[in-house]
């Protein structure tokens, strides 16, 4: 059943039956993460259970700490205030969560109209905000954040799925710092914000 076009035989009741390939993907992500895949079930019409196993990844607390290092160019990255903004719900959990484990106290929230209230409290020395915003775009929330006196010496990280010249362009006169393009490299963000922060 994981082999690509592999279905079950559509009845008459069963309209949608996709196009064979969600499985064969699912096997081969995980086996490229080192992993395995596994189905089982009673029978026609009880339902299937699919076990997916991963390793666990055990990073040693000085491998961490030599990253973050040469991620500042051979400077000890200092544990700096993050703003994430991103209404990707997923990818702006996993960066909270990576900033977080690199010592770096952060907040995140996908509602840009939130970010402006935390962003007054909390003080952040870097915000990395998502473009494509709802409501309030990130140029326009670069311009809010900007507005604000106590927050004048923030430094602003784009976060964007177009990085062509007039993008780059665009963000630069927003006001922006550095112009990333999604997906994010980890390395290019830890860079970043490493060299945005440097004293």
């Amino acid at each position: 059943m994981f082999t690509i076009f592999e279905q079950g035989k559509t009845t008459i009741d069963r309209g949608k039956g996709g196009l064979g390939i969600g499985l064969a993907l699912v096997k081969n992500f995980v086996e490229l993460h080192g992993g395995s895949v596994a189905a089982a079930s009673d029978g026609l019409g009880r339902g299937a259970e699919f076990t997916v196993i991963l390793p666990l990844l055990q990073i040693a607390e000085s491998s961490q700490r030599d990253t973050m290092q040469s991620a500042a160019a051979g400077k000890p990255l200092r544990s700096v205030r993050v703003l994430l903004v991103d209404d990707n719900v997923d990818a702006l959990h996993s960066l909270s969560y990576y900033l977080s484990g690199c010592g770096h106290q952060v907040q995140a929230t996908a509602d840009p109209i939130e970010a402006l209230r935390i962003a007054s409290e909390f003080l952040p020395e870097v915000a990395v905000l998502d473009i494509g915003l709802p409501v309030l775009d990130g140029y326009a929330l670069a311009a809010k954040i900007r507005e604000v006196p106590a927050l004048q010496g923030v430094r602003l990280v784009a976060l964007t799925g177009y990085g062509k010249s007039k993008d780059i362009e665009r963000s630069r006169a927003a006001g922006f710092d550095v112009h990333l393009v999604k997906p994010v490299l980890l390395q290019d963000l830890d860079t970043a914000i490493a060299r945005l922060t440097a004293a």
